[in-house]
């Protein structure tokens, strides 16, 4: 089962986090997450040069309820200066318990603001930020990684937890690919444990965690005080509490269709009533969760055209009742 972890002097109620997914976990994401298990999370990451420059965007992704709580915040950025002038803008903004840096984020927007994973490049750099925010700010300064830029060497990258730690971060959140992975390929469990094994403040695992299976594996071989939960959640809510029944018992419930398809449905409501944005924008942000939450379904792929073709959340309701009834029909057949 799940179990609390300290981050300086914050105490998590779980080590099964739901991870900060930009352009994916929104409020109406972190509300149904909550609702099915997830029992901490973070805004959506947040770019220290579009905060400090006062973009509207940073309004949209800091919508929030007192049902979604607790709640930390990532920053990602390139510059020490950028990085302490955004956080204390945040934190006027909203009351976190502890603050990340994003040294992870593998897209070539943020790799060629020289921020994201492109510090795992500037070594220096990253250790200035850690340096300056968590000797200026009044909270816990964390990071999250990648075990490498084009590749990994695993002694090379326990040196860089222990700086982290030495230059004043309370945990990390390591992802088990290198920026050249992006996504894909196998995670190396050996150098998160490589890294857990090299500094004395939390490690949590990060990367394929899509099964309880996985989230277990990620535990067991790496020796990681906890997970985060990224794609696995896509469209799957009830991973995280799958995940605890799992680690409990070594078991737990699969989740019928007919349950996917009213959660979905209470997904899109979220949505509907807190994403603050254009109609045909929020239309198709409404579409990809349905994608997310029909994978798996009998005729996924002709199911995602039809998606893709409504044009309304009234016409995307009455397909999900079609998919519904079809689903009883096969199941009473």
């Amino acid at each position: 089962m799940s179990r609390s972890v300290k981050i300086g002097s914050y105490k998590l109620p779980t080590n099964i986090l739901l991870a900060p997914l930009s352009g994916v976990s929104d409020l109406a994401f972190r509300l149904i997450s909550r609702e099915h298990g997830a029992r901490f999370a973070f805004y959506e990451m947040i770019d220290a040069n579009a905060l400090v420059n006062h973009s509207r965007t940073n309004e949209l992704l800091l919508a929030t309820t007192p049902k979604d709580k607790p709640l930390a915040a990532q920053l990602v950025g390139g510059n020490d200066e950028v990085m302490l002038k955004a956080a204390q803008m945040l934190l006027k903004l909203v009351k976190v318990p502890f603050l990340d840096i994003n040294a992870a984020c593998p897209v070539k927007k943020m790799i060629q603001k020289y921020s994201g994973a492109n510090l795992l490049r500037q070594p220096d750099m990253l250790s200035r930020i850690i340096t300056r925010l968590s000797a200026e700010l009044p909270l816990p300064i964390t990071v999250k990684l990648r075990i490498g830029y084009h590749k990994t060497d695993i002694k090379e990258f326990a040196q860089l937890a222990k700086r982290c730690e030495k230059s004043g971060a309370s945990a990390l959140f390591i992802h088990g690919r290198t920026k050249a992975q992006l996504y894909a390929g196998d995670v190396d469990y050996q150098a998160i444990k490589a890294a857990k094994e090299a500094v004395g403040i939390p490690v949590f695992g990060s990367g394929n965690v899509m099964t309880p299976e996985l989230a277990k594996r990620m535990l067991d071989d790496t020796g990681c005080d906890g997970v985060m939960v990224a794609r696995g959640a896509f469209g799957f809510p009830w991973i995280f509490e799958q995940i605890d029944d799992y680690l409990k018992t070594g078991h737990y419930r699969v989740i019928p269709l007919a349950e996917r398809l009213k959660v979905l449905k209470r997904h899109l409501a979220y949505t509907d009533k807190y994403k603050k944005i254009r109609p045909g924008a929020k239309l198709g942000w409404m579409r990809k969760e349905a994608i997310w939450y029909l994978k798996g379904f009998p005729g996924a792929a002709e199911l995602r055209g039809k998606v893709g073709a409504t044009q309304s959340y009234q016409e995307l309701l009455e397909l999900i009742e079609d998919v519904g009834q079809n689903c009883n029909t096969a199941d009473n057949s």
